[in-house]
C-alpha cells in the first residue's frame, strides 16, 4: 500500500511509529519519526499486521549551483519477527520507483546495516562532501560522509568533486 501522511489515520501512523521503534531497537527517536512525515508511505502488512515501512519526503540540494528536488527516504524498517523476507527490498523498489519518477535525485542516510541492503540495490554511496543550509548559513556535515548514499534521477549522473548542500531541518544541524 502507498498512502500520503495526510491520508493515514492517526491508528495506522501509531502502528507505523511502534514498528519503527522496534525495529530500530529503541534507537529510533522523535526526530527521526519527524523527518519520515510529509511525503509517501510504503507499507506491507502480513497476517500479523504491519511489517515493513518505508517513506520519501522531498528534499532540496543543491549541487554545482543547481537546486536539485530530492526525494530523501527515510523510516525504512521492517518488524524483526519479519526479516529476512525481502520486504526490506519490496519497500524499498517501490520508493526507487517513486525517486526515479518524480525526483532529479534520490538521497537517504544509511546505518551499518542498512547500508548492504541499498548498495545491493544500486545506491551509491556519496563520495563527495555533505553540508547543510543551516539558520547561521553552510554548515559541513562529516559525520554524514560515508552514510549518506544516492540514486541519480531525473538529474543524471552527479560529480563528487562538487559537495550535496542539503536544506536544513531540525536533527541535522545544531
Amino acid at each position: 500500500m502507498i498512502a500520503h501522511t495526510a491520508d493515514l489515520a492517526p491508528a495506522r501512523l501509531h502502528e507505523i511509529r511502534a514498528l519503527l521503534d522496534a525495529a530500530f531497537d529503541g534507537e529510533f527517536g522523535d526526530e527521526d519519526w519527524e523527518h519520515g512525515l510529509g511525503g509517501l508511505h510504503v507499507l506491507v502488512d502480513d497476517d500479523a499486521g504491519l511489517a515493513a515501512h518505508g517513506s520519501v519526503i522531498m528534499r532540496r540540494a543543491r549541487h554545482r549551483d543547481r537546486w536539485l528536488r530530492v526525494g530523501y527516504v527515510e523510516n525504512v524498517g521492517v518488524r524483526p519477527d519479519a526479516r529476512r523476507e525481502g520486504l526490506g527490498g519490496r519497500v524499498m523498489a517501490e520508493l526507487e520507483g517513486i525517486v526515479d519518477r518524480a525526483y532529479d535525485l534520490g538521497a537517504l542516510s544509511a546505518s551499518d546495516e542498512g547500508a548492504r541492503l541499498y548498495e545491493a540495490r544500486g545506491w551509491q554511496c556519496w563520495a563527495g562532501r555533505i553540508g547543510a543550509l543551516g539558520p547561521a548559513g553552510v554548515v559541513h556535515l562529516p559525520e554524514e560522509e560515508g552514510s549518506t548514499y544516492v540514486r541519480p534521477a531525473l538529474a543524471g549522473p552527479l560529480d563528487a568533486a562538487h559537495e550535496l548542500l542539503f536544506d536544513w531541518r531540525d536533527g541535522d544541524v545544531l
